[in-house]
């Protein structure tokens, strides 16, 4: 039988978005952390802004879930 995780409502599990959904650069550790803590951040390459919306993150939960 496989143990399963609780994870809370108010506060998701996610993985941090590595590249910059517009340019493609590679995001510092530093703007990871940012990124998960905000859900906010702005690319310094190409002053894209990304935004974590939290129907992004349930969406993203279970894309997970499924595979």
């Amino acid at each position: 039988m496989e143990k399963k995780k609780f994870i809370p409502e108010d506060k998701p599990e996610t993985d941090p978005i590595e590249f910059c959904p517009h340019c493609g650069i590679k995001l510092s550790r530093w703007e990871q952390v940012l990124l998960n803590v905000d859900r906010a951040l702005m690319c310094k390459n190409c002053w894209y802004r990304i935004i974590l919306t939290p129907y992004e993150i349930k969406q993203k939960n279970s894309e997970d879930a499924d595979s």
